[in-house]
């Protein structure tokens, strides 16, 4: 069965699927205290938005859910003006063989997080103004522009400034990092061990004491919003058994 998905707002709204799905997203950014609308600067670039829309499958080809993005332009971007530095917090491959051959070793279990809207957590450093999304303008203030706060999904700088927020959290909870590895987190609780594996926004978890794994979990929820998928079973086109 072919997944028809829209090209863009106009055939979306017509759908509503879909407008719920524009609406949950935007009900998250403002949750998020994303943004401030302010009075369009003469002096400053403009980005433009653009919604993307993605079908989410499950692993056996069903339809989990339906997803709206909110996109910045980032192609619009000026590097030294807009952005400085960029960086993608993806484990690298071997590594996750590394934590699965650990946890296989040991007998531990393997738990996956999954971070809703991640980006939108990163907090910005730059001075960043963005157009309002077609079809969601705030009544009464159409002419006045986004001021972002936090990142939206298409900013060059959104992985770095999402990686920096969770970065700074696990820290804060008694994680070390990986001198070799920027996304590999290890937590010691006497002589229990924890492991984290960050792939940009999900989170593999293992250990031997299942009572550090719940309290990381509990912990970390009390930030972010996260799926708890439970027992890893399926992660980057391997089954895990």
């Amino acid at each position: 069965m072919a997944i028809c998905e829209p090209a863009g707002y106009e055939e979306a709204i017509k759908d509503q699927k879909w407008q719920k799905a524009m609406n949950e997203e935007l009900s998250m950014i403002k949750k998020n205290k994303t943004y401030e609308v302010v009075d369009r600067p003469k002096d400053r670039k403009i980005i433009g938005v653009k919604w993307v829309f993605r079908t989410k499958l499950n692993a056996n080809g069903s339809i989990n859910k339906h997803k709206a993005r909110l996109f910045v332009k980032g192609y619009a971007q000026v590097f030294g003006v807009d952005y400085l530095n960029t960086f993608s917090p993806i484990a690298r491959l071997d590594t996750i063989r590394l934590v699965l051959a650990i946890a296989a070793q040991n007998g531990w279990k393997v738990f996956q997080l999954d971070v809703k809207f991640a980006f939108l957590n990163g907090i910005l450093h730059e001075e960043i103004y963005v157009e309002q999304p077609e079809g969601f303008m705030e009544q009464g203030e159409e002419e006045k522009v986004y001021l972002l706060k936090k990142a939206l999904y298409g900013l060059k700088q959104a992985p770095r400034a999402w990686y920096s927020k969770i970065d700074e959290h696990l820290s804060s909870l008694g994680s070390q990092k990986s001198m070799s590895e920027a996304t590999l987190y290890v937590k010691c609780k006497g002589d229990n061990l924890l492991i984290v594996s960050l792939y940009v926004d999900d989170l593999l978890i293992t250990g031997g004491n299942a009572k550090l794994v719940e309290e990381f979990k509990r912990e970390m929820m009390k930030i972010f919003e996260m799926t708890d998928l439970g027992l890893m079973t399926y992660f980057l086109g391997m089954e895990i058994k």
